[in-house]
């Protein structure tokens, strides 16, 4: 619920909004999160805005996955298990054990999975597979985010977040791919 323009209201669960319009606000009505705005806003404060765009990203992702459970809770296994299966059927060698695993540091199995699920995306000359520096492992990053958005993901991770595998943003990543690749397939 969302009070726009009061001043002193403060209940849980409400979020008090004075500067923000369209589709931010409309996003935060239906949302279930809480935010305390007053009369300043956002402007000039990072921390706010961070936290507005967090939680914004947070509920994003919470409604792909209850999309991709079709009402039900999706966990990690249940995603790392279409990750690694979506690979063995398309014939690839990466696969996963978490959303920490070391080798999404080189973002092979993100590369290998949108080859999968969108065939000819890829262009298997981009991607520097052995003896990896941090710039290549960066590179491929960047390719693997860019190719993700290309065929209609919506990834807001960066390519830091999968270069030094932080796993809520990886996972995050994946769920988008999971949501791709089935939505694909109906």
């Amino acid at each position: 619920m969302v009070h726009k323009g009061t001043k002193k209201t403060r209940q849980q669960n409400v979020i008090i909004v004075k500067t923000l319009e369209g589709p931010v606000l409309q996003v935060l009505e239906e949302s279930s999160n809480s935010l305390v705005c007053l009369e300043g806003g956002f402007k000039g404060n990072a921390t706010l805005t961070l936290a507005l765009v967090w939680q914004l990203m947070r509920r994003y992702t919470l409604k792909v996955l209850s999309d991709l459970g079709e009402g039900e809770k999706v966990n990690d296994d249940i995603i790392i298990k279409w990750v690694n299966e979506t690979l063995k059927s398309a014939n690839k060698r990466t696969s996963i054990s978490s959303f920490k695993d070391k080798s999404i540091s080189m973002s092979l199995p993100v590369l290998d999975l949108l080859d999968a699920i969108a065939p000819n995306a890829i262009r298997q000359e981009m991607i520097k597979r052995e003896d990896l520096s941090e710039e290549d492992k960066l590179n491929n990053a960047k390719y693997a985010i860019s190719v993700a958005r290309k065929i209609g993901a919506r990834i807001y991770a960066l390519p830091d977040d999968l270069v030094e595998v932080k796993s809520k943003m990886v996972m995050t990543v994946f769920a988008c791919l999971m949501g791709k690749g089935l939505n694909r397939i109906k």
